[in-house]
């Protein structure tokens, strides 16, 4: 009977299973294979030729790769920083008002919302890029009628990540907002019954029943936030292309134009080796953190 439900177990769990071993299994492989070799993108495999740790110094080392490499890191982590500052508090603060029932509109507020999330990338990116416009922008038509000057958005240094931020946010604060009504709705009614004879009011009940009781549902929707901002592509590729003066260059769009562009293969797996370290060093971090506050 035992081994009976074994092989049902495997014949019904070999699809998935198949289908993730050949399409993320697979190429993680290879790509950790990629790194250690000289390879060219334009050459078939059988061209690599193994040099050990080269790919990783030289995008770690003084030369223009090592510098161009360092500054996409440092634009991604900020990039992510930000992000996840951003849809975290805006999440809850959304989930709250979906959540209360003696807000009127609530169900319209969570179809709006989730709505932005259903938006393709693309067509958010497109649209964006025409609020941001210098001069014919509704962006600064609004500052205009405030006596403020136009704003360079997207082709000023300072100001073109932090844009591309803000498009990030208003597409994805929908789904982050659902996964906070989701955990809020798992916070049993009795506790905030019981803190309000008890004298509470809603900022103590928020600050010591809510915020507590939700850690792990953030917990989650940090992690997903992290994963999602390390994977940006559109919004630089199709607006900024890395500029304006690399401002916005993220690993990704770095990684395709070091490995697809100018066909280093091997330097552009290494790079996305790195970028796969960090991003399992940082959820992990952010796990024993998670834990080491529960066993306190």
């Amino acid at each position: 009977m035992i081994k009976t439900y074994r092989a049902s177990a495997g014949i019904m769990l070999a699809p998935a299973v198949t289908v993730i071993g050949v399409f993320i299994l697979l190429p993680m492989l290879l790509t950790i294979w990629l790194s250690f070799q000289d390879w060219s993108t334009q050459t078939p495999f059988s061209n690599a030729s193994f040099i050990g740790f080269d790919n990783f110094r030289e995008i770690f080392g003084p030369t223009s790769v090592g510098r161009d490499f360092k500054r996409a890191l440092l634009n991604t982590a900020i990039y992510t920083a930000l992000s996840v500052m951003l849809i975290l508090p805006l999440s809850v603060v959304f989930g709250l008002m979906v959540h209360q029932r003696d807000v009127a509109g609530g169900t319209a507020l969570r179809t709006v919302l989730f709505s932005t999330y259903m938006v393709p990338m693309i067509a958010v990116t497109l649209v964006w890029s025409k609020l941001y416009s210098p001069s014919e922008g509704p962006l600064n038509q609004v500052l205009g009628l405030a006596g403020i000057g136009p704003q360079l958005w997207l082709s000023s240094p300072r100001s073109a990540l932090i844009s591309i931020v803000v498009l990030n946010v208003w597409q994805q604060i929908g789904y982050f907002a659902v996964l906070a009504v989701a955990g809020l709705t798992q916070i049993p009614g009795s506790l905030y019954e019981a803190a309000t004879l008890d004298g509470a009011n809603r900022r103590e009940q928020f600050r010591f029943i809510t915020l507590p009781l939700l850690s792990r549902t953030l917990l989650f929707s940090a992690v997903i936030a992290i994963i999602n901002a390390v994977q940006v592509f559109e919004p630089v590729a199709l607006i900024t292309q890395g500029g304006p003066v690399g401002s916005t260059n993220v690993l990704t769009y770095h990684i395709r134009r070091v490995g697809i562009e100018r066909a280093q293969g091997g330097l552009g797996s290494a790079m996305a080796v790195m970028l796969m370290l960090a991003l399992i060093v940082i959820v992990c971090a952010l796990f024993a953190f998670a834990n080491r506050k529960d066993d306190e």
